[in-house]
């Protein structure tokens, strides 16, 4: 296995680079790794899942709205069912809740029968009309006036930090290299036909292979542009959420989602798989591909649509907000395309959905790869993965007495507000992938995630996190 941070490169041709280790990019990798190639994944940022992966609405879709016939309608459909089973097998938290497109308005609320002939077109009849009464019963803490909603019965919440270490975990114990703090800056194009490969400049140093991955995410049509291309341009669409405390969690018993517009998705209230309630998000369109910070008027904007959505959760406790950028395009589809003169894939404008989609991406991209003529041979077995569970529905570290007898770490727990111990923290920073920094040991364990974000045990886990022998320290 082969986790670097720092220093050279090392000094071969790689038969297959990707370039962005988010969740697509680690599930490209991950595909990878089942074939006899040489492999790297390499990423600009010193963990797996910095960028847009990180900071999504954590939501495993069934593709219901997606436009019918578009490749990402296909993708989302057929991702579903893998990453479903995916994280059966690897303990990846997923809660099968269900949503409700709730309509507020007569306009809404005709807009309802065409959206179960969409969600039918695209492969999902699941979807039923419920009238008011029944959502006011299902739903009591709903604000006045909901006229009716389409229940979507199987959308899910899932954990989206753990499923994209997940897909790198399983990649590097299939033997990827995982590069980090190795943005790629320029590209000397090679060429499959003359055996010539691309040699790409990165911070750390040169990189060369013969095939080329790009899932750079908002960075994916700059990479474009490096290999002559200029098929699509990124505009960065920042989403602000907000996050409630678990007390709230009571209040919500589906994904409420209103009825779709050209935007997206719009404003939502969603349960997460860590017990908490979210709000969110908004949709602007920036120029800044680094604006992720949160503004005075997009948290306004979401309290005005929350008090609409759900008085009660206006009143309880704010734990986080934050804010993720979209990949969003000039068009209306994914833009991964393959150009095979150049030994060159890209997997750009992979918005909202990508989540759902990654695996289903991940099998494309190989299927393009072996069609292009890279030969990736003969697929087989990858090690197994088994995730540490951070969501709520089944038994965490601390409530497992078997394993506080076999090992008390467990039962000491460091960071009281989401309950997780010294055993997980110590596991986490021996991983295979550790974190670069505590906001990655958040990620990995919920540790600085409660209500008091690590005003009490800040101290404590930066004193893990640097202690010596920790890949931090080292």
């Amino acid at each position: 296995m082969t986790v670097t941070r720092s220093g050279p490169l090392p000094d071969e041709v790689y038969d297959v680079v990707v370039v962005g280790a988010g969740v697509v990019g680690a599930a490209i990798a991950r595909e990878l790794a089942r074939y006899p190639l040489r492999t790297a994944l390499v990423e600009a940022s010193a963990d797996v899942g910095e960028g847009t992966s990180k900071a999504n609405t954590a939501i495993l879709h069934t593709g219901f709205d997606a436009v019918p016939g578009s490749l990402e309608a296909r993708l989302v459909r057929e991702g579903q069912g893998r990453l479903a089973a995916y994280a059966e097998e690897c303990g990846i938290p997923v809660e099968p809740i269900g949503a409700l497109l709730v309509a507020w308005d007569d306009e809404q609320l005709a807009a309802l029968p065409a959206l179960a002939r969409k969600a039918a077109r695209n492969g999902y009849r699941r979807t039923r009309t419920v009238p008011a009464d029944e959502l006011s019963r299902r739903e009591p803490h709903l604000g006045p006036g909901a006229l009716g909603a389409l229940e979507v019965p199987d959308e899910s919440i899932i954990c989206p930090w753990t499923t994209t270490l997940a897909y790198a975990t399983q990649a590097v114990r299939g033997g990827v290299d995982l590069h980090l703090n190795c943005r790629v800056s320029e590209v000397t194009e090679g060429s499959p036909s003359q055996d010539t490969p691309h040699l790409l400049a990165t911070g750390r140093g040169p990189l060369r292979t013969r095939w080329l991955v790009n899932a750079a995410g908002l960075y994916a049509d700059a990479i474009d542009r490096l290999l002559g291309r200029t098929d699509f341009s990124v505009t960065p669409r920042r989403g602000q959420l907000m996050v409630f405390d678990k007390l709230a969690r009571a209040l919500v018993g589906h994904i409420l989602l209103p009825v779709p517009t050209a935007l997206g998705k719009g404003v939502l209230v969603s349960p997460t798989v860590y017990g908490n309630v979210m709000l969110g998000p908004t949709a602007e369109d920036l120029d800044d591909k680094r604006a992720t910070g949160s503004t005075a008027e997009g948290l306004a904007f979401l309290r005005e649509k929350g008090r609409r959505i759900m008085p009660d959760l206006l009143e309880e406790e704010v734990t986080a907000v934050y804010a993720g950028l979209r990949a969003a395009t000039e068009h209306d589809d994914y833009a991964i395309r393959s150009h095979p003169e150049q030994g060159y894939v890209t997997v750009g404008g992979i918005r909202s959905t990508g989540l759902t989609a990654s695996m289903a991406i991940a099998a494309h991209v190989v299927e393009l790869l072996t069609e292009a003529g890279a030969g990736v041979g003969t697929a087989g077995e990858l090690p197994p993965v088994t995730m540490p569970n951070l969501g709520e529905t089944r038994a965490r570290p601390y409530q497992r007495a078997d394993l506080i007898a076999a090992d008390p770490a467990y039962g000491a727990l460091v960071c009281h507000c989401e309950r997780v111990s010294r055993g997980e923290i110590r596991d986490a920073l021996a991983a295979d992938i550790p974190p670069s920094s505590p906001d990655g040991l958040r990620r990995r364990t919920r540790a600085l995630g409660g209500r008091c974000q690590g005003f009490y045990c800040g101290a404590e886990l930066r004193a893990l996190f640097d202690a010596p022998g920790t890949e931090a320290a080292r």
